[in-house]
């Protein structure tokens, strides 16, 4: 029929929007050197999937004992992020500090005496990978010949038996959690933050519309090269900068917890505390780290974001695990929204999913997921409702179920 022609409208300077979400996601997980991880990505509203990710638990080059996370988030084509994804890694691994760092660790694998001296040696081999990395992106032919023009942001934390190496370029996020609470996380590099807009200026641009010359909206990047051509000034005091910042935090078994690496598409509609809160509840209730990134995924996209989305989670020895105590309470809210649920339909009065979520919303249910709400419940409500309301073939009630939907869902998440 003509809704499986997918209309375009152009959502402004970002880039065309879909008229209805591609809502499929990539998941994928895995386990080593003491860590659990899992990831997942969707394209969303977008009409190109343009994120990237990359997860490795035992690095190459007698590193087996660090692993390595990421997330890219493309802009003007997923050229950039692609290459980041398959390269960013062994560009860091190539450098020279990374070369003595391998020296230094390979008889015991734990870093020696003077240990924060090496972690500032890994810092800088982090910094000149991400320079080197970009270095190298110029010369690919269709980037040299000026055909594509994308970059892309890219966040990675470096995870070594002492120490995890965030760095943080653009503003995609990092978020250690500590105890239940963000303990740290990256600085977003925004064309408006005093630093940024510095270098801009001096660099002969301007900052309009809280973006770069008034078009990209990070100040710094891996790619656009459009933005990397003033004369006379190194990489780093370009319009748009590759320089990550780099932050070293040594571990802590007896606090860390997790950490999150995530674009945009997350954290313009969960804060930090949000994210928190919602995966230490999820880790609780369920083993599934694969569904947990798809829910946080579901929950950003029914709130509004209308970004590719991409989420990486990476769990430490200390993460808290299932008890029964929260798996009991998680299943009296079940029973408790059943019961609302069936309790509606049988009234009859405004039967409809959506409403149904907007009444639930309204209530405000004792003991929904923190950081979640009634969203956080929204495949189990889809699945009582149509077990009470067996699906209506009537088009018309199709034609305008995603509008309502977002209705719903925009009301739900205020």
């Amino acid at each position: 029929g003509p809704s499986s022609k997918r209309r375009l409208f152009s959502g402004g300077r970002m880039g065309a929007f879909l008229d209805k979400p591609k809502v499929e996601k990539h998941t994928e997980g895995g386990q080593g050197n003491g860590l659990r991880y899992a990831l997942a990505s969707m394209q969303g509203w977008r009409v190109e999937m343009e994120d990237a990710h990359c997860a490795m638990v035992g690095l190459p080059c007698g590193l087996d004992r660090w692993s390595f996370f990421a997330v890219f988030d493309g802009h003007a084509g997923a050229r950039v992020s692609a290459h980041c994804a398959q390269n960013l890694l062994d560009a860091i691994i190539q450098t020279d500090e990374f070369a003595q760092t391998v020296a230094a660790t390979s008889d015991i694998g734990e870093v020696p005496e003077g240990g924060e001296e090496l972690a500032e040696r890994v810092a800088t081999g982090i910094r000149r990978g991400f320079l080197c990395l970009d270095d190298q992106m110029r010369a690919l032919p269709e980037v040299a010949s000026g055909e594509d023009k994308s970059g892309s942001t890219a966040v990675c934390a470096l995870v070594s038996p002492s120490h995890v190496y965030f760095a943080n370029c653009g503003d995609s996020r990092a978020l250690l959690c500590r105890n239940g609470q963000p303990a740290f996380t990256t600085r977003d590099h925004k064309p408006i933050n005093p630093g940024e807009k510095e270098r801009i200026q001096r660099a002969g641009g301007s900052v309009m519309i809280q973006r770069v010359n008034g078009s990209l909206a990070v100040s710094r990047a891996l790619g656009d090269f459009e933005y990397k051509q003033v004369a006379g000034r190194g990489p780093c005091e370009q319009l748009v900068s590759p320089e990550p910042e780099v932050t070293v935090q040594a571990r802590d078994p007896t606090s860390d917890e997790f950490l999150v690496l995530a674009c945009d598409g997350i954290w313009d509609v969960m804060s930090n505390e949000e994210l928190c809160q919602f995966v230490h509840h999820q880790l609780c209730i369920s083993h599934n780290l694969e569904e947990l990134c798809a829910a946080v995924i579901d929950i950003c996209l029914y709130r509004g974001s209308k970004d590719n989305m991409s989420i990486v989670l990476v769990l430490f020895p200390g993460a808290p695990s299932v008890s029964d105590e929260a798996l009991q309470h998680d299943r009296e809210l079940n029973q408790l929204i059943e019961k609302r649920i069936t309790e509606i339909v049988s009234e009859g009065s405004d039967a409809e999913l959506n409403n149904i979520i907007q009444t639930l919303a309204e209530e405000e249910l004792p003991g929904l997921p923190p950081g979640g709400g009634i969203l956080a419940k929204r495949s189990f409500i889809e699945e009582v409702y149509s077990k009470l309301k067996p699906p209506s073939t009537s088009s018309e009630s199709v034609r305008s179920h995603s509008q309502d939907r977002e209705q719903a869902d925009e009301a739900a998440s205020h």
